[in-house]
């Protein structure tokens, strides 16, 4: 971590955090936030769905919300990065206070409620993305929708030509009743109407689904099945969890979703059990911050990764650090590929 770096987060810190956020989000935006330099090296190469990363370590939905710093960000060694969540119209989200740091956990909780700007103004953006890198849009449905399923076929409709893949996020705890949709039959039903959108988009692009930690044995099957059965090309495995065991932070028992440390072993066996039961390729997130940890996804069957909280304790740099940690780790290993490890010890996750 450079001195800037830490200087900045030292700032940031002191913030209320949605503050710290927005702060970041200018910085990236105006060139003052240090951009680390890349890490390449062809044993970190992979693929999903014929899109080729250069490195496995992506950068989760909800930190550039509204597309606003894409040319910075992929920029900074990401392999991938995905922006969102969007939705039809734009919404301000639920009421502040709504993101809380859990420093002594490594962790924090919100409770946004999808705020963006909505479709149309998220797509203008897009249109002007850099030609290289690759670039994913999570796909939201807006809180007083009355069809929920139809808006994430809008949002592929309206948004599809400018990207290289699409999450649908049916997972997030901050919308009422979304995750109801986790569920075979809904679920079913708007993976076919997004399916049929993407169709109609004159290149279709890989399509993603997200989903929440907090799921039984029986639903995790349950959504290998469907995911077979539409044809989904890759499974982000997780969202932020409801959970709140083993917390010690004053506001650990904020309403909301939890990110961070806490959520690396939940979401690493929901990943393993998803590995042991289908061979769509999944990208793990959820508690992230070393090499380590990524590694550990990636051996628990991961193809890739996404980081984002992680981000928030030990800066942009970590995704150096966490690619330069790779190539030690395949090497000890013996391996020549990062594929090489997919899914070694995913059983000891079961």
């Amino acid at each position: 971590m450079s001195t800037l770096e830490r200087l900045g987060l030292n700032v940031l810190r002191q913030l209320d955090p949605e503050t710290a956020h927005g702060l970041s989000i200018k910085a990236l935006k105006t060139g003052l936030a240090p951009l680390p330099d890349p890490v390449v090296h062809p044993c970190l190469k992979c693929q999903i769905a014929g899109l080729h990363f250069a490195n496995p370590v992506g950068l989760a939905a909800g930190y550039d919300k509204n597309a606003e710093v894409i040319a910075p960000l992929l920029n900074a060694g990401f392999g991938f990065i995905e922006v969102g969540a969007a939705t039809p119209r734009a919404q301000p989200g639920n009421p502040k206070p709504r993101l809380f740091r859990l420093t002594q956990d490594q962790a924090a909780i919100n409770r946004f409620g999808f705020n963006n700007d909505g479709m149309q103004a998220i797509a203008a953006r897009l249109a002007n993305r850099p030609k290289s890198g690759i670039l994913g849009l999570n796909l939201g449905a807006n809180k007083d929708s009355a069809n929920r399923a139809d808006d994430f076929a809008q949002v592929l409709m309206h948004c599809g030509a400018h990207l290289d893949f699409a999450t649908v996020n049916v997972s997030s705890p901050n919308t009422e009743k979304l995750r109801d949709l986790q569920g075979a039959a809904a679920l079913n039903a708007l993976l076919e109407g997004v399916m049929q959108a993407n169709r109609s988009l004159h290149k279709p692009i890989p399509i993603f689904l997200k989903i929440a930690p907090d799921l039984t044995d029986i639903e995790i099957s349950e959504i290998a099945d469907v995911a077979r059965a539409t044809g989904l090309d890759a499974i982000i495995t997780t969202n932020t969890t409801l959970d709140r065991h083993g917390l010690t932070s004053p506001d650990k028992g904020e309403k909301g979703g939890l990110s961070g440390a806490p959520l690396f072993e939940k979401s690493t066996q929901v990943l393993a059990k998803l590995a042991s039961q289908t061979d769509i390729p999944l990208i793990g997130v959820g508690g992230i911050s070393s090499a380590e940890q990524a590694y550990a996804k990636i051996k628990a069957g991961a193809t890739a990764v996404q980081i984002y909280t992680g981000m928030v304790y030990h800066g942009l740099s970590l995704v150096q650090k966490i690619n330069q940690g790779l190539i030690s780790k395949l090497k000890t290993d013996g391996y020549t590929s990062i594929s090489q490890a997919i899914g070694r010890d995913k059983t000891d996750w079961l």
